[in-house]
């Protein structure tokens, strides 16, 4: 069974202010997204699910159609503050999004085997495509479930200057994933990067260290995790701007031991899209790529 791609575009840009999921930031007018869909089409994959929201459909289904479509099957799935479950209501005041972690249980129900869960608003390449296709393959079937996930090099993900937030890969001996550290402000540094803890404690981090970008490969299993987590996450009476994170529920199935994820170091060039300022930057970066041959300048001609 080929494996699906899954693309998490339900954001609403509220930083970027706009639909940054759509921004032709690439050469020939391509969007982030079309990138990951290509090099999907490229590894073996023959369907891409996209996570949307109902308001911005007809613009996001102008764009695939005109592209992307053409080589996959593209099927959209809907992201609603009201989908919940059963038993439970939507809080009145809500206007937030409910998280990346209801996002993929909004594709579940279009997902039949392995598959791949991205962002919309980054660029991952290639290599780090394939090779999540490649384990998925080898894998199908273990018990526990293996899953895994792209780490980029600390070095590849910031910039050159001022602090952002990333998620440390704290691995064990065998290259698989114990958690995720959070960190809210890391700034390069000479030859390194520094951060301080919620102590105020100052660390150095090596610029090789692996980060998450959020590249997943999954098993159909994670939708139980999903569905066992989020209602817990209800249930607990959540702020009215709490989300619920697709890797928290990564992170509770591996201390329960009900999933290993290994993580791979495959990551290679990697670019994305918080706020207007990175645009310049991500341009750069896919011009940089295009030039070089490793896209055609129009993707889906």
């Amino acid at each position: 069974m080929k494996p699906t791609l899954v693309i998490l575009a339900a954001g609403v840009g509220s930083r970027y202010g706009g639909l940054k999921q759509l921004d032709p930031v690439g050469p020939g007018d391509a969007a982030l997204m079309d990138y990951t869909m290509y090099d999907a089409v490229q590894s073996g994959f023959g369907r891409v699910v996209l996570v949307i929201r109902r308001e911005t459909e007809a613009e996001i289904r102008t764009h695939i159609e005109g592209g992307a479509a053409r080589s996959l099957e593209v099927v959209y799935a809907h992201q609603e503050l009201d989908m919940l479950p059963g038993g439970i209501a939507t809080p009145a005041e809500r206007a937030k999004p409910w998280g990346t972690g209801h996002a993929m249980l909004m594709a579940a129900p279009f997902v039949e085997g392995p598959f791949i869960a991205a962002n919309a608003d980054d660029f991952y390449g290639r290599r780090a495509v394939a090779a999540l296709a490649g384990f998925l393959a080898e894998t199908a079937g273990d018990q526990p479930p293996h899953w895994a996930m792209v780490g980029y090099r600390l070095a590849d993900t910031l910039p050159a200057s001022g602090a952002v937030s990333r998620a440390l890969c704290v691995q064990d001996a065998h290259g698989r994933l114990v958690r995720l550290q959070e960190i809210l402000a890391i700034e390069r540094k000479g030859g390194s990067a520094r951060w301080r803890g919620a102590d105020g404690m100052a660390h150095v981090q090596p610029l090789e260290s692996l980060v998450s970008m959020n590249l997943w490969g999954f098993t159909p299993e994670l939708t139980t995790e999903l569905e066992t987590g989020f209602r817990t996450f209800l249930e607990a009476g959540p702020g009215l701007k709490d989300e619920y994170y697709l890797p928290v529920a990564v992170g509770e199935a591996v201390a329960g031991k009900r999933a290993v994820v290994q993580v791979l170091d495959e990551g290679g060039s990697w670019c994305g899209m918080t706020s207007p300022a990175d645009r310049d930057t991500t341009a750069r970066v896919l011009r940089e790529l295009v030039d070089a041959g490793e896209y055609p300048e129009h993707l889906w001609e």
